[in-house]
Parts: structure tokens; sequence; C-alpha cells
């Protein structure tokens, strides 16, 4: 592995461990040159995905574009890292068992959409406000008509609620 500080090509492993439920392997690496420390992240891949794009272009999938994707939606939400990181891992791992190699953009969107719906009402909304690009009032007025209550989501106290007024 080349070191992301110097560029030299000798670098070892100091820890490895498992994580994201045990799809991923966490390295904990130093350089032998500048002695920099830094950490790389392991994953199975079960098969190269490609991405047929609206406009017809093909571009490979990448699963961090996903994963940003994801968090700028569920960000400020009272979400979890660990439980972000599983929503990603389980919409990758639904792409890759299709058995498909190309996929479209508005199938990875919907999978996306339908997951963040489960987990949190407004991250769902963000998502879905960007990805079907909304430009007008009514097109929210509508998304937030068709949802069903979350049980227990709506009566979730915001933490500013607290503070007493003066």
């Amino acid at each position: 592995m080349r070191c992301p500080f110097c560029g030299h090509d000798d670098t070892q492993v100091k820890d490895s461990r498992s994580t994201e439920d045990g799809v991923a392997i966490r390295r904990r690496r130093v350089c032998s040159a500048c002695t920099q420390r830094f950490t790389t992240v392991e994953r199975v891949q079960l098969r190269e995905l490609s991405v047929n794009k609206a406009d017809g272009r093909r571009v490979p999938f990448d699963r961090d574009k996903l994963a940003r994707s994801i968090r700028v939606a569920l960000r400020k939400r009272p979400v979890p890292e660990e439980r972000q990181e599983q929503l990603v891992n389980g919409l990758v791992r639904q792409l890759e068992a299709s058995g498909e190699h190309e996929i479209s953009s508005h199938r990875i969107g919907q999978l996306a959409m339908d997951a963040l719906r489960e987990v949190d009402g407004v991250a769902y909304v963000r998502f879905t406000s960007v990805y079907r690009d909304f430009r007008e009032v009514e097109a929210f007025s509508k998304i937030l008509a068709d949802m069903k209550p979350i049980p227990g989501g709506a009566d979730m106290p915001h933490p500013d609620d607290s503070q007493e007024t003066p």
C-alpha cells in the first residue's frame, strides 16, 4: 500500500479489526519512510457494477457517492453513524445480489429513498427532494401527504424544546 503522505511503497499494518458488521476490515498502517500513520478499509466486492445514467452514459458504481448522499440526507438527524453505514452496506449488498452488472441510476435512487423512508422521514424528504429535483412547494406537499406516519417518530422532542425561553 502506497503512503498517502510521501508516496513510499513500503507500509506496514500495525492493527487490523473487523468493522461494519464484519463486511469490512479496518487496517491501521504506518509508513516505513516518513513514519506517518493512516487507516485503510477493505470491503468485499462481489462484482463490478456500472450505473446507467438518465442521459445514457455508463459510469462505474461509486459506493462513496452513495454513502455521501445518504449522509447528507441524514445530517443532523438522530441516526447513529453505525446505522448509516449499515444502511449503505445494505444498499450495496442489494445491488450486488441483484445479479445485474448494469443498474439504472433510477433504481439506485429508488432503493435509497425506500431505505431512508424506513429509517428517518425527514432524511427521506431531503433525499427525495434532491433526487427528484423538486422545484415547487407542491412537490413537497404531495410527498408529505403520501407518507405514512412513523410510529414514535412524529412526537420526538427537538433537542432545543427542553430549554426555557426568557
